[in-house]
């Protein structure tokens, strides 16, 4: 791009600590570089030419580094997948019946593959023919007409067609045909929504404080910033090939909490909070990422910018992943892999060089976020900043909605506040904006007495699951059903201190993010009694958020799904403080 890609930003009102005391258990990411760092391996200076090149409006893989190329990296280069958004591929394609395109290689990779770059993902092997629909909705935030459109789609999918809130403040939609894909694009642009660049090797949806410029207590409203974000990455949902081919997804987030909502260690890029000689901005940390083969947490690029340099931040790393990273072996291609080879400081001054000005300053060492916050519980009925009005969080137990659903959210969101909602990475729901005044009603909904409680179970407060086998041919085992019967059933033996974080995933591609939380699941194959192959577990223990963040560990493999209510039970006992419930009537 050859304008400047630096923006005017007032500086957030709240950029001091805020002087409430709280007791310390969620703290912030570092975002210092370590006292002792190692030197930057040496690297060869053919290394750093860029392996794309700009063909035809598009980057495309220079032939010298196409040996050893991944399967994905082949179908980018054999047709460019925005080619059926951005010169409407996809009015041709959706013309053609299943049958017609399994017969022709090319179609087939469309269907499969390509149309994964306008967020469709088909279900070939549980539901052939059937789409997933992801969207971009940065920092989560939805209105009521958005809402009541998207449950007009599934509605007409009957018991294929329902909705998730994903863990990236997202919606995921289930059961689109590809026929209905090009009425579907319009529809969502005429709501303004867009589900462009989605999926495959593209920017994920940008995160932020799910309550952002509502929060009492927030060091800066995010929302700005993951909007612009959005729309820079999508060309304002027009489509942005700078850079649709990526070697591998990649997620950013902006901080905008002392409760580190937005959970910037696992991200690839992250922004957090600070100042420098009074100058509101972020340090950056880079690299976080989960992967069958591989989880890391975010580190420091010892870089600091300016509010106004977000996205020419954004771009610079984009552009050094793009131009630089590997695009092999799929489970070495993420960004933190290339960091390892160039080393952090190689990898940014790479960065920086990209940046408008060729220059990229230290980390400040003024962070804005308090290392002494506890944590807040979004549940429930809470004050705003702005005086006389409130924001209500509802449990959506694992993130699953269908069209009914949808339609009530939207009413009490018209009804109680101004037909806006927020999606949080807990795959739960925020109604804002609601009149102190009207918040006693809105808690006596029919709606709010049943599954969407904004005062759910200390233990479903926590409880996050992937979708499972039921729609997601990866997944070796069904989730969310039996992540709420687990916990039910764990509920009856066990009484918890505090909110337990159980993630659940289906497969060790680690959707559901299983490392985060204090108990994991990921779905395996094990023996059952018989010694054929029934579903199990893999069980995670540990994991933390924040600076003292650490990624769970194994606690115990291979675990029956069957034998699990026990086994929570024992670890909630052992690690948490949890008491059996026999126990605890007793000593009543």
């Amino acid at each position: 791009m050859t304008s400047s890609l630096s923006l005017h930003f007032t500086a957030p009102s709240h950029t001091l600590l805020s002087s409430k005391p709280r007791r310390s258990v969620i703290v912030a990411a570092q975002t210092a570089p370590p006292a002792e760092s190692t030197a930057s391996p040496t690297v060869d200076a053919d290394r750093l030419e860029p392996r794309v090149e700009l063909r035809d409006g598009f980057f495309i893989l220079k032939e010298k580094f196409r040996k050893g190329i991944n399967p994905q990296e082949k179908v980018k280069i054999e047709s460019e997948p925005m080619k059926l958004f951005m010169e409407n591929g996809i009015e041709e394609l959706a013309k053609k019946t299943m049958e017609e395109i399994d017969s022709e290689k090319s179609s087939k990779e469309d269907v499969d593959v390509r149309l994964k770059w306008l967020g469709l993902f088909h279900r070939r092997k549980h539901h052939y023919g059937k789409f997933m629909m992801r969207l971009k909705l940065p920092n989560g935030v939805t209105t009521s007409a958005q809402t009541r459109y998207l449950a007009s789609v599934i509605r007409k999918y009957g018991e294929d067609g329902c909705a998730d809130v994903t863990t990236r403040q997202n919606w995921q939609i289930r059961g689109v045909v590809l026929p209905d894909v090009p009425e579907i694009l319009k529809g969502l642009a005429s709501v303004g929504l867009t589900s462009l660049q989605s999926g495959m090797d593209n920017v994920r949806n940008p995160v932020g404080n799910p309550i952002a410029g509502i929060d009492p207590d927030e060091i800066v409203d995010t929302r700005p910033y993951t909007n612009l974000l959005s729309q820079f990455i999508t060309a304002n949902s027009r489509g942005n090939p700078d850079f649709t081919n990526l070697p591998r997804k990649w997620n950013v987030c902006v901080v905008g909490t002392h409760d580190l909502y937005e959970h910037p260690h696992i991200n690839d890029l992250a922004y957090m909070p600070a100042n420098r000689d009074g100058r509101f901005g972020f340090n950056v940390l880079v690299g976080g990422f989960f992967s069958p083969k591989r989880c890391e947490e975010a580190i420091p690029l010892d870089a600091w910018v300016p509010a106004e340099d977000v996205l020419p931040l954004c771009k610079a790393v984009l552009e050094a992943y793009r131009d630089l990273g590997t695009r092999g072996n799929r489970q070495k291609t993420r960004m933190m892999w290339l960091i390892d080879e160039l080393g952090v400081e190689g990898f940014r001054a790479e960065v920086e060089k990209r940046m408008p000005n060729g220059k990229l300053e230290r980390a400040s060492s003024e962070d804005l976020v308090n290392k002494q916050w506890e944590r807040r519980d979004l549940f429930g009925v809470h004050p705003q900043k702005q005086e006389g009005l409130s924001y209500i969080g509802l449990h959506v137990p694992v993130g699953r909605l269908q069209a009914d659903d949808m339609d009530e959210l939207a009413r009490l969101a018209d009804t109680y506040g101004t037909g806006e909602l927020r999606l949080t990475v807990e795959q739960n729901i925020i109604i804002p904006n609601v009149e102190t005044s009207k918040t006693e009603a809105l808690l006596q909904e029919p709606f709010l007495k049943n599954r969407f409680s904004p005062e759910p179970s200390i233990l479903m407060k926590g409880l996050v699951a992937c979708t499972g086998n039921q729609f997601c041919g990866q997944a070796i085992i069904e989730t969310k059903l039996r992540a709420l019967k687990v916990t039910e059933e764990v509920e009856r033996l066990v009484a918890v201190p505090r909110p337990i974080r159980m993630h659940w995933t289906g497969c060790p591609n680690t959707c559901g993010q299983v490392q985060v939380a204090d108990i994991g699941f990921m779905g395996c194959l094990t023996r059952g009694e018989n010694g054929k192959p029934v579903e199990g577990a893999d069980v995670y223990v540990g994991g933390r958020i924040g600076s003292d963040s650490h990624l769970g560990e194994i606690y115990k493999k291979g675990v029956r799904v069957t034998e699990l209510v026990p086994l929570v039970a024992e670890i909630l006992v052992k690690e948490f403080g949890a008491v059996p419930r026999e126990r605890e009537e007793n000593e009543d």
